[in-house]
């Protein structure tokens, strides 16, 4: 089977390369921008039942936040523009935006321990220090062309070139916005992001208040427990970036049925074990279990549409990934508002319409994308030739 848009593989530097150093440097980044967010959430159930005045959660403060890491994962997407080799571009980005889930599985860990042991405000200098010490060493080792890079090898840096070199072009001409509007295939995309984000959001976000509610735990079990479906979510994204590698690289299937199958995984398995959670309250382990497998299989979207623009755009694949991450941002701030009201208003059935409403829009939003969802460049993304007679 013939891949679409590929390259010959060519023999390359190892696992302990630059490019995967690059990685894990925006892994670690990621890991922090998620722990400075995701702390407000644990701590948000200290400060509520503080006497403390000062111990009110701060909303504009959590927006904030919100917008931060979507400024961050929009600038991250150009990076593997010129870094990300054809063959290895779903462990590349699966590795840096796996950050994304560990980052809450770290800080809901040490958050409560933290809080009970030297006060909440302590949660927010801690990770504070860490991402001011990340941006420095970020300053110093990165590059934005790995042609300008002083550590990379030469080897390296010619596979990576080389295995670019019918997809980049140093010259950037005008976004074609009109061709994009048409294009059903960027549509799928953001639409798939619309249904991550959706989905992702709820469980980061209300975990920790679902397993309060519905468990009854103290604040350290709660953390532990509310940072597992992280910290699987990390372990599958990653796994979904190396098998969709591993499937092109050994011609089992196309690229575009790739990005179909991991995104299928990531919006059925989280829709399927999340309407299950309502039903098992009454099981400590089960609903423990079910709750990690809601959180973590929405990862194997990473493997899927969250990467396809790489795939049809790869000269605008930043201003794609910039467009589609706001949509994404829009589900991901619409669901979290959404159930918030649905847990003041009914709180008896209110898990219930929560993950029923989740399913019905990962099934919508997967319909559309199979339907849609393309992983060849597309026309308008293509570098016109000029010729002279």
């Amino acid at each position: 089977m013939q891949m679409d848009n590929q390259l010959p593989p060519q023999k390359a530097p190892g696992f302990c390369s630059f490019r995967y150093g690059l990685s894990f440097l925006l892994h670690c980044c990621n890991v922090i921008i998620m722990a400075q967010r995701t702390c407000l959430n644990l701590t948000m159930v200290v400060m509520v039942n503080s006497t403390d005045p000062h111990g009110l959660p701060n909303i504009s403060t959590k927006k904030l936040l919100d917008n931060i890491k979507g400024i961050v994962a929009t600038a991250q997407s150009e990076i593997y523009v010129k870094w990300a080799p054809p063959l290895e571009r779903g462990r590349l980005t699966s590795m840096s935006a796996s950050g994304f889930l560990l980052g809450p599985f770290i800080v809901l860990v040490v958050t409560g321990v933290i809080c009970e042991s030297l006060g909440w405000p302590m949660v927010f200098y801690i990770f504070g220090a860490c991402g001011c010490a990340l941006c420095l060493l970020w300053l110093f080792l990165f590059y934005d062309d790995p042609k300008d890079h002083p550590c990379i090898s030469i080897s390296e840096k010619e596979y990576i070139t080389s295995s670019l070199v019918q997809q980049v072009s140093s010259s950037r001409p005008s976004l074609p916005i009109k061709a994009m509007l048409k294009s059903l295939p960027v549509w799928a995309i953001a639409i798939g992001s619309f249904t991550f984000f959706w989905s992702n959001n709820i469980m980061t976000v209300y975990t920790p208040i679902f397993i309060d509610s519905m468990l009854h735990v103290n604040i350290k079990q709660n953390g532990f427990l509310s940072s597992l479906p992280n910290l699987f979510a990390c372990i599958c994204g990653i796994l979904a970036g190396h098998l969709s590698d591993f499937f092109l690289a050994r011609n089992i299937l196309s690229v575009t049925a790739v990005r179909k199958l991991f995104t299928a995984a990531g919006c059925l398995l989280p829709a399927t074990f999340g309407v299950c959670l309502p039903y098992l309250s009454s099981s400590f382990y089960g609903t423990v279990i079910f709750l990690i497998l809601a959180g973590a299989t929405s990862s194997f979207s990473l493997g899927g549409a969250l990467i396809n623009g790489l795939d049809i755009a790869p000269r605008y694949f930043g201003f794609i990934k910039a467009c589609t991450n706001l949509i994404g941002m829009i589900g991901g701030l619409i669901s979290s508002t959404l159930t918030g009201l649905i847990l003041n208003q009914d709180p008896e059935s209110a898990w219930f319409k929560t993950f029923i409403l989740m399913a019905a829009i990962n099934v919508i939003g997967l319909i559309f994308y199979l339907i849609a969802g393309e992983a060849e460049i597309q026309d308008w993304a293509k570098e016109k030739q000029h010729t002279r007679l």
